[in-house]
Order: structure tokens, then sequence, then C-alpha cells
């Protein structure tokens, strides 16, 4: 933990942080939108703690932070496009110039293109994939920036580039309401995407006699292909679409449900809606790929399977676990003020006001047991 003198010694008390928030939801988000939820909750982490923070980003003001703003509305029917990516980036430098600031945090894909014009360290967090041509976008940008991970298991697909630390998301778990006792049916809750496994989840609560709702994002093109080709024709009385959930409905879904299905078929850094299912002290039946297993308690807060014939006997036995215990893990390892409290260590070194020795401040995330 950083001292309070130790902070109080930085310019006379807190940092001038900027955030950029990507340009397609509003922070905090309506409905669908996991970094401008994590986004939300870093803002008033941060806020609690003393630092004044400036917020860049789209659509309208919703946090204790200063809000700029790029684009009103944001412009979320066009994710997928490139422009509004742009020019967000290109707005969100022109702001930063004529602001004071200690260091930027940026949540943008294209935003760090321009930190080498700044004089202050740009601080980006990864939260997708960081293999491939993302790993290589990354590679280009590891003189000019510095990266947290979301994951341990997500650094370790590209442990060449420019780790600063990691980093678990965070949720407020008072701001999700909790429920001991559930409803028969499962559900499934995320963006249409074959690698979020909808048909899978369908699968195996049809398998484990369990009725099971689909609610999610269904927006882009290549969500409606694969909703139409795997998630419609498996759509019945024991299964239903009801449609993208907003922030207050999201809520009321997980938890009402006997457990969460998340049968992920790529390595999902991270998983917002997973600690938000175990704040509302219901359980998450996940496969194990990516973060999962540094999320999930094994057992205790759910299951983690390795194959999807697996996870109908662990519907089943769901309700064994304890409502509570969810709760209480999501509270003690993924709070806000933990998170926020990781980045502020991390902002201080990267601008000098924090020295640690070897060894201590490359892996800033704890085992989940």
């Amino acid at each position: 933990m950083i001292s309070t003198s130790e902070l109080q010694g930085w310019r006379g008390g807190g940092m001038r942080i900027v955030m950029i928030a990507p340009p397609w939801y509003d922070v905090p988000p309506v409905g669908y939108g996991g970094i401008e939820a994590m986004l939300a909750g870093l803002v008033a982490g941060l806020s609690r703690r003393g630092h004044d923070i400036t917020l860049i980003g789209a659509g309208k003001p919703g946090t204790p932070a200063r809000f700029l703003c790029t684009y009103d509305p944001a412009p979320s029917e066009r994710i997928g496009e490139a422009l509004p990516e742009v020019l967000h980036a290109a707005m969100a430098q022109d702001i930063i110039a004529d602001l004071d600031a200690d260091i930027v945090h940026d949540h943008s894909l294209a935003g760090p293109l321009t930190a080498a014009t700044r004089r202050v360290p740009t601080l980006i967090t990864c939260h997708g994939e960081v293999d491939g041509e993302y790993g290589a976008y990354y590679r280009v940008l590891s003189e000019t920036v510095s990266m947290v991970g979301i994951s341990a298991a997500q650094r370790r697909l590209a442990p060449d580039l420019n780790w600063a630390g990691v980093v678990h998301n965070a949720v407020e778990a008072q701001s999700f309401p909790f429920r001991e006792h559930k409803d028969d049916w499962v559900l499934w809750l995320g963006r249409f995407n074959e690698d979020k496994g909808a048909h899978l989840a369908i699968d195996a609560a049809q398998a484990a006699g369990r009725r099971i709702l689909l609610a999610g994002k269904l927006t882009e093109q290549v969500e409606h292909d694969y909703f139409e080709e795997h998630v419609r024709p498996r759509l019945g009385a024991h299964a239903e679409y009801i449609g993208e959930a907003d922030a207050s409905r999201k809520r009321e879904l997980l938890a009402a449900a006997r457990c969460l299905v998340f049968p992920i078929l790529w390595e999902e850094p991270f998983g917002m809606v997973m600690i938000e299912a175990m704040a509302c002290g219901t359980p998450v039946v996940a496969l194990d790929r990516g973060a999962v297993p540094e999320v999930v308690a094994d057992g205790i807060t759910g299951f983690v399977r390795s194959h999807a014939e697996e996870l109908p006997e662990a519907i089943e036995a769901a309700d064994m676990l304890d409502p509570h215990a969810c709760r209480s893990h999501v509270a003690r390892r993924f709070g806000v003020d933990a998170m926020s409290e990781k980045y502020e260590r991390i902002y201080l070194r990267l601008t000098g006001g924090l020295v640690e020795p070897p060894g201590e401040t490359r892996d800033l995330v704890l085992p989940v047991n």
C-alpha cells in the first residue's frame, strides 16, 4: 500500500492524470461496454484517492472526472470502422496539448500512436489481444509507451512487450444486487461472437435440463452472421434470446440466474461479466481458457472445466456453491480500491515519484486462492 506521505510528497498531493477512453460507448456504459465499465470504476477509485482526473471520451459525462468530449453521441453503431477511432485519437491529442498532466493513461487502440509527441509518460492498458498483429503493433509502440496487462494469462502470450505490470480489472461489488436464492434458469451474457461460445452454453444448458436466457450485443454484421448460423437454430422453449441488457437489466439477470455459463473458445484476457456475476452471488461455470482460472476459484465461486462435455454436470452442481463466497471473493480480490492502488503505484513509478526494490514492480497481481 502506498503511504499517505509518499503520495503527498508528489507535487504536494495527487497526480494530474489524463484518461483516454475508447470512442464507442459512454463511460460508464448504458449497456454493453466492459472497458468503459472498468474505466468508470478506475476513475472513481483514483478520484477517491485524491488524484485530479481528466477523462477524454465520447458521449455523456458520468464519472467524477472532468470530462472532455470528442464524439457526442458516441458512435456505437460505427464499431468496426477505422475513422471514428483515428479521429478520436487525433482530437484527444489536440486536447492533451492544452493540458498540464503528469501522465496519460490510454485505453484506446489508436491513441498510443500519438504518445511520442508528449513530454510526459504514456501508459496503456491492453484490453484485448496482444499476439498476432496486435503484438506486432504493441512492439512498435514499446519505445514510447509502457503497458499494463489485465491478467497474467494475457501477458504470457507476449512476454517481450514493455510491460509495467499486471492489474486485474475490478468492479464496485456493492453496486451489484446480491441474491442468495436463485431461479432455476442459467444465463449467458456477452457479445455474439463464436469465441464467446453462446452455442456451447445453449447445448450445455439443454444437456443439464435447464432453461437458458441469452442477453448480448448483436449489432455488427459478424455478430448477426454467427447468431443466424449457430444461435437462432438452437432457440426454443429451453433457450430464449432476450436482447441486449442495459446496466439495470444486466444486474437483475446476473443476480437471479442459477449460474453464469462462460464457455469461451479463445484466450480471453479477463472477462468482466464473470466478476459481475460473482458480485451478485452467482457462480460461474466456464471453460479453462485465458484468464478464467485467475478469476474463478474452482469449486468455491464456480467450476472451471477443460471440455465442453463437462459443463452440464457443473451447471447441475452450481447450486451447491455458497453465494456469499462468490460475493466476498470479488470484494476481496477484484475491488476498485485495490485496482486503483495498483495503477497508482505504476503511475508513481513511471513518473519518478516512487522507487521500488528490484523484483517488486513487475507483478502486481496475486493468485486467486
